[in-house]
């Protein structure tokens, strides 16, 4: 998962969920190749010269001990086989005996023999045996050849093979590209109503993080939280925000309420920029719940210096706060009230867990000239979103534009996910 150090720089830490050393496992060579160790189907057609080359010559295979010398006979072998079963039959021993001799070229000759037999043998199992080129090819490092049959096993039907393909790619520094066809063969699958492999989507991540692509990190880390909704990918997607952001102040603070409502503050510095941002003088309500939650998830100390003073000048002011608000209910109804007035109000309702009377105070707020539009569309929309109003919240977000917009998509993400309405504060 991705967490912030804590340091002034707060920068990202990429941890092992979203290593970039992904392993790619594809078709069992074995199990693709393995099918039959002796040409003795009753639905086949060998050669009667083939069949004698073959079976003494299996045989000396299956018996073990030292086999490099068989090597030298595979030329004979192959020079027998004439019809396509006869051809299919050499690859598979061919394939058998590279594979217990470890022998990366015998298993990849083999295989290919396999492919281009022609034989019906082969047919049912062909995307198997193209995922197993592909597979062999990528341990060769033959990256061009392992994209090729890659792509003809996706064709023939193999329904795994994008990954390695990706990794192609990204085995030769192309994370660009890599990257992108990721993101489409994700398209292709969200198109026919599949499943989206979870590995995709972090390995996606980390090397769009790792090559400093943050339109691309920032996109995948979405998607992350969009078809797996948790603590992790909630997190990961508002860190990538961050730390390719310089987001301060109001953009943080609404960043860091949605981690709130995700359930994604999950260090102890996530709680202080919390703080920080939301500011004990300015919104002592919301400062004190913030402290409370982190102190019951043991992730900030109450005698923490910092802690205990931000506390303590919340609890200083919350009184007198909260009986300032009907005034400046008052004051942000009147005609003559100003867009400064009216996003004050709108700002101490929400903060007070009000969404109604924050979202009217909003709403006039835009009629105002010389307001901070992005700002308030955002708050709009979590004001909306808090009283359920989920298409209206989304509809909002969707008109953000600038620094914010990367901060409303992820609310309107949030959104579209079910978000719960907050309960009013009494």
């Amino acid at each position: 998962m991705f967490v912030f150090a804590r340091s002034g720089a707060s920068r990202l830490v990429l941890a092992v969920a979203l290593a970039s050393g992904a392993a790619v496992t594809l078709a069992a060579p074995a199990q693709a190749a393995k099918k039959q160790e002796a040409p003795a189907a009753p639905k086949v057609n060998y050669s009667k010269a083939f069949v004698g080359a073959y079976q003494p010559f299996s045989a000396k295979v299956n018996a073990g001990g030292d086999l490099a010398p068989l090597k030298a006979e595979l030329a004979a072998l192959h020079a027998a086989a004439q019809t396509p079963d006869d051809k299919f039959a050499a690859g598979q021993v061919t394939y058998n005996l590279g594979a217990k001799l470890k022998d990366m070229a015998l298993q990849r000759q083999g295989v290919a023999m396999m492919i281009g037999s022609g034989s019906a043998q082969g047919a049912a199992d062909r995307s198997k045996h193209l995922a197993a080129a592909a597979q062999l090819a990528y341990q060769d490092k033959d990256w061009t050849a392992a994209r090729t049959f890659g792509e003809q096993a996706i064709a023939a039907g193999y329904t795994e093979g994008e990954q390695l393909i990706a990794e192609t790619y990204f085995a030769q520094d192309q994370n660009a590209a890599g990257i992108d066809y990721l993101d489409k063969a994700i398209a292709k699958k969200v198109a026919a109503g599949q499943t989206v492999p979870d590995t995709w989507l972090k390995r996606g991540l980390a090397m769009a993080y790792e090559a400093k692509l943050a339109p691309q990190a920032a996109k995948f880390a979405a998607m992350y939280a969009q078809y797996y909704p948790s603590q992790t990918s909630w997190g990961d997607a508002i860190a990538i925000q961050r730390n390719f952001n310089n987001y301060e102040g109001q953009e943080l603070l609404d960043l860091l309420r949605l981690a709130q409502r995700t359930n994604a503050l999950r260090t102890e510095r996530d709680y202080v920029d919390y703080i920080e941002a939301v500011d004990a003088r300015r919104l002592p309500g919301e400062t004190q719940r913030i402290i409370e939650a982190g102190v019951a998830a043991n992730l900030l100390k109450p005698n923490d210096v910092y802690v205990a003073e931000a506390r303590t000048v919340a609890a200083g002011r919350l009184n007198a706060d909260l009986a300032d608000l009907p005034k400046l209910a008052r004051d942000a109804r009147l005609p003559s009230a100003t867009g400064a007035t009216l996003s004050a109000a709108g700002d101490a309702f929400l903060s007070y867990q009000k969404p109604a009377e924050a979202e009217e105070f909003y709403k006039l707020a835009l009629s105002k000239p010389g307001v901070d539009t992005a700002r308030i569309l955002t708050r709009l929309g979590i004001a909306q979103l808090d009283q359920g109003k989920t298409a209206e919240a989304e509809a909002n977000f969707a008109k953000v534009e600038g620094a914010r917009q990367a901060i409303a998509r992820l609310w309107s993400l949030y959104a579209s996910q079910g978000a719960k309405p907050v309960a009013a504060a009494q």
